[in-house]
């Protein structure tokens, strides 16, 4: 059962203390002072796995969360975590023959797999992006520029467009596409989609390309056209070649999380027309959300199976993450205060079931869903300061925007009613 108990409510002084609350138990606990970067594992009860395997997905993710939090909080200590991230990256996993980022190394910084996972590029450029807008060197935007080329020259599709999932090291096909074991071998996916996307939204902000802002556009397309199914609004996640559905699922935290990384997309092109259509899009996906996927206790369900025809209560950490910033963009872009509420729900059902009082940082799964002899990772392979931290990051800007705009909106009230 979820506890009565009252939490605070959301605000941004309380979403800043969180994000440095998630900061400080990664620089405390992460750090691999022997090997160097950081541990590929974190147990349940915050003790390091040495011996754990390296993954670049870890890696990038931990890179991007100290970049923007160092830009966003002007913390010198996020800016050494940051660096030693980006210094870990071009040391290890780079892949200084083929080019790109190799996919996994030991413990000792040896590389175990080399795939290309465009999934995995889509990350590093994601990364280096953020670390160029906070430090200024050159050297992470151009390797950042030059990842965009490898993808835009190998994983593009010529004949149907979108991007194919993975390649072996020197970039040649691949049987055995998977991104996990948890994914279907199909030749494409959402979820590589949504994260080029997210990437190349970074890259085009911080680098102004056009051949980065084309491909951005020739993306968002792609979703319009393929990717986001009519008229459910929900998301195709796994497609043929030539883009015929496979999904087994919906999936609603891809769906929220997806409706705001667009209009993300479509902010920094700055495109009128495209502005229009997506406010529209992204409104009703996150409608399409709010009215289908609220669980028993306010939290966001994971998915939709077809086979079953059963909606899965159970809550992991990113889809509460990614739901507290898309209700909180939804209602930003003035889709009513339903948004707001929605949002504060999910930020109290974190602090009941996802934020770990004890041992810090956040459960994989929420307390409730937890079985007796659960010990989920607190960090590993999957899972890195990059969805909670950015949604704290992001909510605490969001909803100082919607201040702003109640405060100018009273005040033209205010200033015509005088005028009368």
């Amino acid at each position: 059962m979820i506890e009565a108990a009252i939490f605070s409510k959301l605000d941004t002084g309380l979403l800043d203390r969180e994000c440095h609350k998630i900061a400080k138990w990664w620089m405390t606990h992460s750090v691999d002072q022997l090997h160097g970067g950081f541990f590929g594992e974190i147990d349940a009860k915050a003790n390091p796995v040495i011996a754990a395997n390296k993954g670049i997905i870890l890696n990038t993710r931990i890179l991007w969360f100290f970049s923007e939090a160092a830009y966003n909080y002007d913390k010198a200590e996020y800016r050494l975590i940051a660096k030693r991230a980006f210094d870990y990256l071009q040391t290890f996993f780079e892949d200084k023959q083929h080019g790109g980022v190799l996919w996994e190394l030991d413990y000792q910084g040896q590389c175990l797999s080399g795939k290309k996972q465009t999934y995995a590029q889509a990350f590093a450029i994601y990364a280096l992006s953020a670390y160029y807008r906070l430090s200024g060197d050159e050297r992470a935007l151009a390797q950042a520029l030059e990842y965009f080329d490898l993808l835009e020259r190998h994983a593009i599709d010529p004949q149907f467009g979108g991007y194919f999932e993975a390649f072996s090291q020197d970039w040649q096909p691949l049987d055995d596409m998977r991104l996990s074991d948890k994914d279907l071998n199909y030749p494409k996916s959402m979820n590589t989609h949504l994260h080029v996307i997210e990437a190349y939204t970074s890259l085009y902000h911080v680098s102004d390309n056009p051949k980065v802002g084309q491909a951005l556009t020739s993306l968002l397309a792609i979703f319009e056209q393929h990717i986001i199914l009519q008229p459910s609004m929900h998301l195709s996640l796994f497609q043929s070649t030539d883009w015929h559905d496979q999904s087994p699922a919906f999936s609603y935290g891809h769906d929220i999380e997806c409706s705001w990384l667009l209009w993300e997309a479509v902010e920094v092109l700055n495109q009128p027309a495209l502005t229009q259509k997506y406010k529209k899009i992204v409104l009703t996906m996150a409608e399409v959300c709010l009215n289908q996927a609220i669980g028993l206790h306010g939290q966001v369900c994971d998915q939709y199976t077809f086979v079953d025809q059963h909606t899965h209560q159970d809550s992991y950490w990113w889809v509460q993450a990614e739901a507290l910033v898309g209700f909180l963009q939804a209602y930003q872009l003035g889709g009513g205060v339903k948004y707001k509420l929605a949002a504060e729900k999910v930020w109290q059902f974190i602090q009941q079931q996802h934020i770990d009082r004890e041992y810090g940082e956040w459960f994989w799964l929420a307390l409730c869903d937890q079985g007796p002899h659960d010990d989920t990772y607190k960090a590993g392979f999957w899972k890195g300061p990059y969805h909670n931290g950015r949604a704290m990051m992001v909510a605490s800007h969001l909803l100082q925007q919607s201040e702003q705009q109640i405060t100018q909106q009273t005040e033209q009230e205010v200033e015509h009613e005088m005028a009368k």
